[in-house]
């Protein structure tokens, strides 16, 4: 008899506190980057009612308006006046900037970039699912493709009540571990206080989930509605609820289907592990799925700070390999130079453009994987006929 199980997994919009902070200690790393490569980069941001704080460690030959990039992209969401709770124009924006302590930096620094060593120690976990072609988990995939068509719809004006902030939820029902029925959905949405909830849970089924399940290819003739389910959500974003970098670590990755290990990844520069090596091991992840070694699979990275090379490379295809995992792995240590400098080359974490929307600040919603971006050379299929060859 057929195993069914519910697994489910949340998003958020660009408008909510935590991804409002993320994207302005991203676009930090953007500025920086775009100007001085070689900068260091860690950024943290808290936003609350009517300020912003911008704290943390950078080392870098230029200059960068921090007040100016936190304004700019209060603006980009959508904060733009009382309406919203709060506005990018008359927010006080603070400051309190370091730079990298020099214990750190002897650990990473070296005359030769191919031994520059990993900035902090860590576990570092990538993930990758042939359920979707994004290769990402089903509830996930489709939690952020409504908070991103949610914010969609805001911009373009289709709905005059609509506030920046907004969340989205999603539970798949799997059956022998394949997702086969959407069961429920939630979305909560910021409005203004005239809207007739009615209207707002009519129009966010109809225009904002819908869609998205249409495209999904699953059952969803029973899904389970549940649309500003409190009745009322008018105070949102910094207003209602403080935002910090980095607290929405499960959104970011995988929606809570394999593990995290523990790491924020906005605000930091590539030299920081957490980031670059969470992004190496998604890319190893998803080329090994597309290439056939297992149906689903996860890969885990650890590192020393100081130290080049990982100490430990792990595989687990939850028996689904086509072939063990310590031969999966194998082929992994041979094709992957995952040296903090080997990840940042090959992947291109240097290489920021402005006039191309930069690269961090894009990453920083609606999830870092499983999109088809420029600059996500971490979500590029380049290795699939390499791994098939030792398969």
């Amino acid at each position: 008899m057929a195993e069914k199980q519910l697994f489910t997994s949340e998003s958020v919009t660009e408008g909510h506190p935590d991804k409002v902070a993320d994207q302005i200690s991203d676009s930090v790393v953007d500025a920086i980057l775009s100007e001085d490569p070689e900068g260091r980069v860690a950024c943290e941001t808290l936003v609350t009612t009517g300020m912003v704080l911008v704290a943390g460690e950078i080392s870098t030959h230029v200059y960068v308006d921090i007040p100016d990039i936190a304004r700019s992209t209060l603006r980009r969401i959508g904060y733009t006046g009382a309406a919203c709770g709060f506005d990018a124009d008359t927010c006080a924006v603070l400051t309190s900037i370091d730079g990298q302590s020099p214990d750190i930096a002897i650990g990473v620094d070296r005359k030769k970039k191919e031994e520059q060593g990993a900035g902090d120690q860590g576990l570092m976990f990538g993930y990758a699912s042939n359920e979707t072609p994004e290769y990402m988990p089903m509830p996930i995939n489709l939690a952020h493709k409504m908070a991103y068509r949610l914010a969609q719809v805001r911009k373009e004006g289709m709905f005059s009540y609509l506030r920046p902030d907004g969340k989205t939820q999603v539970t798949i029902e799997y059956e022998d571990d394949r997702p086969v029925r959407v069961d429920t959905v939630v979305v909560s949405t910021q409005h203004h206080e005239s809207a007739d909830l009615d209207r707002i849970r009519e129009d966010m089924v109809e225009h904002v989930a819908h869609p998205v399940l249409e495209e999904s290819g699953l059952d969803f003739d029973q899904v389970s509605y549940f649309v500003n389910p409190t009745g009322r959500f008018v105070l949102g974003g910094p207003q209602a609820d403080c935002g910090v970098t980095g607290r929405k670590i499960i959104v970011d990755t995988y929606g809570g289907m394999g593990r995290h290990g523990g790491g924020a990844f906005s605000g930091k520069d590539p030299s920081k592990v957490d980031r670059s090596a969470s992004y190496a091991a998604r890319h190893i992840a998803k080329n090994l799925v597309a290439a056939g070694a297992a149906a689903r699979l996860e890969v885990q990275l650890a590192y020393a700070i100081g130290v080049a090379q990982p100490v430990s490379v792990r595989v687990d295809s939850f028996g689904t390999g086509v072939i063990p995992d310590e031969r999966i792995t194998a082929i992994v240590r041979e094709l992957w130079d995952l040296t903090p400098n080997g990840i940042i080359t090959s992947l291109q974490l240097k290489k920021v453009d402005l006039k191309k929307n930069g690269l961090y600040r894009r990453t920083a919603a609606y999830g870092h994987f499983g999109r088809d971006e420029e600059g996500f050379l971490w979500e590029e299929l380049d290795r699939v006929e390499e791994i098939r060859s030792k398969l």
